[in-house]
């Protein structure tokens, strides 16, 4: 049990880091996904309070004053004392920059040693028989997941992230404008949620089935066919036995 820890820690999920076609483990992703299946669930709470939230609230000791007059549809219009509510979102980006950097460390090998979900997922597979994919097409479907992370926390920052341009590029962009349309936001949140629940529950992975759309349109390197079917347990079986054969003698 100890040895396998130990190269779990150093695989991570990871069949051999010598391969020209990277394998990982996909049980270890739907893990990995499960777990980061939390982020989208508290993010569309959040998304659908700041949405169809109420934008004012009523002071409890408010009293409602009759201003003798009507609204185009007849309605009474009622004099009081309100607060409009003002959203703070400085966890919401923290999430979703952690987020963020989790799926720009699961893009390359380094990058998987400094995410510790990936390590947990590593650990919790630890005794269950691996089943193999190619990294490439997870890459896509991770990098769809960080471009609808980036879109959402433009979304919660708009002013921050003009403000950092202006500087960048000595634009004038306004900071008071919200350029992320709020609908737009909150399908995203629902389009990524629902990805991640397909990885973690079905083990369907959307991303890479667009990967292969684009793979057989060209525009991306199609993974190794035949490495994928090289049976390396078979394999590691074989050099055992003529390691044992050849102590026997």
């Amino acid at each position: 049990m100890l040895n396998l820890v130990q190269k779990t820690f150093k695989n991570l999920w990871f069949r051999n880091l010598k391969e020209q076609t990277i394998q990982i483990n996909d049980n270890a992703v739907r893990i990995r996904a499960g777990i980061l299946l939390i982020i989208p669930i508290y993010m569309m709470f959040t998304f659908v309070n700041v949405v169809y939230g109420p934008n004012w609230e009523i002071t409890p000791d408010s009293i409602a004053l009759d201003t003798y007059e009507v609204d185009f549809e007849d309605r009474i219009i009622y004099k009081v004392d309100a607060t409009k509510m003002v959203f703070e979102y400085a966890f919401q980006t923290k999430l979703l920059l952690y987020a963020l950097l989790e799926m720009l460390l699961g893009l390359t090998v380094i990058g998987s040693r400094f995410s510790p979900t990936i390590l947990l997922a590593s650990l919790l597979t630890i005794g269950q028989k691996p089943n193999w994919k190619p990294l490439g097409p997870k890459r896509c479907a991770w990098l769809m997941g960080a471009s609808f992370i980036t879109v959402c926390i433009v979304f919660f920052n708009p002013d921050a992230v003009a403000l950092w341009i202006n500087n960048l590029l000595a634009t004038n962009i306004p900071i008071d404008k919200n350029y992320i349309p709020s609908w737009l936001a909150l399908n995203l949140v629902w389009i990524c949620l629902l990805f991640m629940w397909m990885e973690a529950v079905m083990g369907l992975c959307v991303g890479c089935k667009i990967y292969a759309v684009l793979a057989k349109l060209g525009l991306v390197n199609r993974h190794c066919d035949a490495c994928e079917d090289i049976n390396w347990d078979e394999i590691q079986r074989k050099k055992q036995q003529k390691l044992d054969k050849k102590n026997q003698r």
